[in-house]
């Protein structure tokens, strides 16, 4: 099985992604590990990651592509993957489908966690006051989250069609427990 989990920083892609992994043996994939194993491993892929990296720049598309298809090859991705962070954009996302088609390899499921953004606001806002100032991470405020959400809002929810027009796109209602999220992709896996 192959799943995008798509959804705005902080709605528990992440966790649900774990879940899916536990409960299905799957892998998750997430584009930060995959960047650091290849520049990690000295390849000329992890070079050039590296070099573009190190210059501040965005990853180019194909680097990116790259990466995750050269990652997907590996025995452990056999039972299939989770993509979180990746595609974030409309290029990213037919760039993947093209890289995925050459393979033989179908995309499943993309699923959406929809969270509102003032909830996801009041979460962080609940966390960083519940967590002690040394285990702080410096971009976990208020502010950076309205920046990243802006972010999510501009390049990543025009991707959202692009999957609802291939009938791939299922939609879950993040704002329920993690429990009850974890249950409704459960639904949605077994459906399939």
């Amino acid at each position: 099985m192959h799943i995008i989990l798509l959804g705005p920083p902080g709605a528990g892609k992440g966790t649900q992604a774990k879940v899916l992994v536990n409960n299905h043996g799957m892998v998750q994939l997430s584009t930060g590990d995959m960047l650091r194993a290849a520049v990690a491993s000295g390849s000329q892929l992890g070079q050039q990651a590296k070099d573009v990296m190190e210059a501040g720049k965005l990853m180019p598309d194909e680097i990116m592509v790259e990466i995750i298809s050269a990652r997907i090859a590996e025995p452990d991705c056999v039972n299939g993957f989770i993509l979180d962070g990746f595609p974030r954009t409309t290029a990213q996302a037919e760039a993947l489908d093209k890289m995925l088609k050459e393979k033989g390899l179908p995309l499943d499921f993309v699923i959406e966690i929809s969270v509102n953004d003032a909830v996801l606001i009041d979460r962080i806002k609940t966390r960083v006051a519940e967590t002690p100032e040394a285990e702080r991470r410096d971009d976990d405020n208020a502010e950076t989250l309205r920046h990243r959400l802006d972010v999510y809002h501009e390049q990543t929810t025009p991707i959202l069609p692009y999957y609802q027009s291939r009938g791939i796109l299922k939609k879950v209602d993040g704002m329920q427990s993690i429990d009850e999220v974890s249950n409704q992709i459960g639904v949605i896996i077994s459906a399939g």
